[in-house]
């Protein structure tokens, strides 16, 4: 009788974050005991710090990794502070990855977004867009890093013949967002704004931008469900579907939305009742991110949550969080 493989123990980096917190989620759910889930505060240990994150590896000797670990914002925060956004993802993916290669973790994943993509690339935007064309400017620091943190994985793998995946999640949002009034990404910012709104009573919501711009959507579960799927593929399937210079997987919903169309989709999950209107001195950012999904469809993974379930959850989540 062959022998059982061994339960991995698993790093989560980013577990605090959405998307890392929805993959420790959806590992226990799966099955994973909770004892083979390691996790790290900020306070616990600074990703950016290059010795601890090879003392952390030395002492706890993880064999797969989840690189979720992160410093995200909305357009906002990106213009704002740009030398911290790419600054801090640079180190931190760098750090995470080699310590990975030097202490024998042979499986990891990367998480990284789709501002990976062109401003203006064809839609949707398959993985074979990658640098071919100018980045969208609001968000190009954070871009550049998460286009580094690919090229790391990759360069791995042809050099050490390391399995690093990379998953390129389109927008998302659910349990565990940022709701922060500044700082945060376009339905979470929508969720506290209509919700302020409607606890005020104000007549009228102006939102950033013209409404025009389309978006993807995806429910984190759903993206923690995916990152889950692509790091148990067969590496010989992961490789048949994928190539060494091109080895990212997008993952998105299937569907794109007007920026109105999602506002009003947030303000009848919230229950407000009064007028929305649109602030034309603000940018749009891109006109148009929708990621096709092609790839991992046929891999056989689909998104479930639909849009107006995904953002009754979100609703709930934020007024948990402000109970708090």
């Amino acid at each position: 009788m062959p022998a059982l493989s061994p339960i991995p123990k698993i790093f989560v980096a980013g577990h605090r974050g959405m998307v890392g917190s929805a993959i420790v989620r959806t590992l226990i759910q799966q099955g994973l005991p909770a004892q083979h889930i390691v996790t790290r505060t900020h306070a616990e240990l600074d990703l950016c710090n290059q010795a601890a994150v090879q003392a952390f590896f030395a002492a706890e000797r993880p064999t797969q990794v989840y690189l979720a670990a992160a410093k995200v914002g909305g357009i906002y925060a990106n213009n704002t502070y740009p030398a911290d956004f790419i600054y801090q993802n640079l180190m931190v993916q760098a750090n995470l990855i080699e310590a990975a290669h030097q202490h024998g973790v042979q499986k990891l994943l990367f998480l990284g977004s789709s501002c990976i993509y062109p401003r203006l690339a064809p839609q949707p935007m398959a993985e074979s867009a990658l640098l071919t064309g100018t980045l969208e400017p609001t968000n190009e620091p954070y871009a550049v890093a998460k286009i580094a943190g690919i090229k790391l994985c990759e360069s791995y793998n042809r050099q050490h013949g390391r399995d690093y995946r990379s998953v390129m999640p389109t927008n998302l949002y659910g349990p565990g967002d940022n709701y922060h009034p500044d700082n945060s990404h376009v339905i979470p910012a929508l969720i506290r704004r209509f919700h302020e709104a409607k606890t005020s009573g104000a007549p009228q919501v102006a939102i950033w931008g013209t409404g025009t711009p389309k978006r993807e959507f995806l429910y984190v579960d759903d993206m923690a469900a995916a990152s889950v799927f692509v790091m148990n593929l067969d590496p010989a399937t992961y490789q048949a579907n994928t190539s060494p210079m091109c080895s990212h997987i997008n993952v998105g919903y299937g569907s794109d939305v007007t920026i109105a169309e999602v506002a009003q989709a947030v303000a009848t999950s919230v229950g407000y009742t009064g007028q929305i209107s649109f602030d034309t001195t603000k940018p749009d950012g891109a006109p148009r991110k929708w990621m096709d999904s092609t790839r991992l469809n046929q891999l056989g993974w689909q998104a479930q949550v639909k849009l107006q379930q995904g953002l009754a959850l979100a609703y709930q989540d934020f007024m948990r969080q402000k109970t708090l």
